[in-house]
């Protein structure tokens, strides 16, 4: 997606943010909040789908839109919001707060990359400057990671949000090495060629996005809450068979209808790429997932422990993903 289609369709979620959330407000009462470090855009259509579907099951539901993930994890500690979306494994490990997360949304998946005409793999970004996305981000603590599994030392590492930005830079040659999703390596190998080399990155597998909340709203509204993960797992699933429902159901829920055309039109090849790359999976996670992210983030520096010892029941609560699968 380029860099002015994200704009505009960050700009019109916003607008179709606030009515959502007004809206729900009025019609629905004791709703589950789910709380987005963001504002609803493409993206978060699968959600959001998935949210419809568990509201025609009888479970009031509303999104609710914060400045950042940090800001939405303090959200649903105060119970400003019930359910919130990231992956907070450093803050849980620091702080010890009474959440947990309870369904694996989406992987990983970004795509070191560097010019061609100045290195040709990882052993020569030994003493070079790197891009990611942001201070502690996925992006970073892949590159992290990296530099650790081949031993070597950037010389720096540079803060660029936007893999589109990012990839605008590496087409001008002001950056010679970064990393970027795949849409942008995509475009990255159409107007380059064979200067763009994607970098290897083995044996990866970590969460991006999961949903987490309080324990006492897991136990309080176990039975809501398991609708819900049915409807995750239902819209996941439906997604991953025929990407093309996703333009479907958007049009069938009225989901996002300020959005213009042009990126109305970006929503399915997204969903279908995503699908083929295996960003969203099917089984709403594992324990084995768990101590995956611990060994990524402990790898990436971003938090202590050995993956082994790691008990999975200080992040994850399964109850309701085992009882939704269990009523499927």
């Amino acid at each position: 997606m380029s860099l002015s289609r994200r704009i505009i369709l960050k700009a019109a979620g916003a607008v179709a943010a606030l009515a959502m959330t007004a809206g729900g407000a009025v019609a629905q009462s004791d709703p589950l909040r789910v709380g987005l470090g963001d504002i609803a855009s493409v993206e978060s259509l699968n959600l959001l789908i998935a949210m419809e579907r568990a509201k025609e099951r009888g479970v009031p539901m509303e999104m609710t839109f914060f400045n950042s993930e940090d800001v939405a994890v303090q959200a649903v500690l105060s119970g400003e919001a019930d359910i919130g979306v990231g992956a907070p494994y450093a803050f849980m490990a620091n702080s010890k707060a009474p959440i947990r997360m309870f369904y694996r949304m989406s992987t990983l998946l970004f795509f070191p990359v560097v010019n061609s005409e100045v290195y040709s793999g990882w052993q020569d970004l030994d003493g070079e400057e790197i891009t990611v996305h942001s201070r502690g981000s996925g992006t970073e603590a892949l590159m992290r990671l990296m530099e650790q599994v081949h031993g070597i030392e950037y010389a720096g590492i540079s803060y660029v949000p936007g893999s589109e930005v990012r990839a605008g830079a590496m087409l001008q040659g002001t950056i010679n090495a970064s990393i970027v999703d795949a849409a942008n390596f995509r475009l990255l190998k159409e107007r380059g060629g064979d200067k763009f080399l994607r970098l290897p990155l083995d044996g990866v597998n970590a969460t991006d996005e999961a949903l987490y909340a309080r324990a006492d709203v897991l136990e309080g509204r176990a039975g809501d809450v398991q609708i819900f993960v049915e409807e995750l797992l239902r819209t996941w699933k439906d997604i991953a068979d025929n990407p093309e429902i996703v333009g479907e159901l958007r049009v069938k829920y009225d989901l996002l209808p300020d959005l213009p055309d042009e990126v109305i039109a970006e929503a399915v090849p997204y969903y279908a790429e995503a699908v083929e790359n295996g960003i969203y999976p099917l089984d709403g996670g594992k324990p084995e997932d768990a101590r995956d992210d611990i060994a990524f983030l402990s790898a990436a520096g971003q938090v202590e422990g050995n993956p082994d010892d790691v008990n999975p029941a200080d992040f994850w609560d399964f109850t309701a993903l085992e009882a939704a699968k269990a009523a499927n």
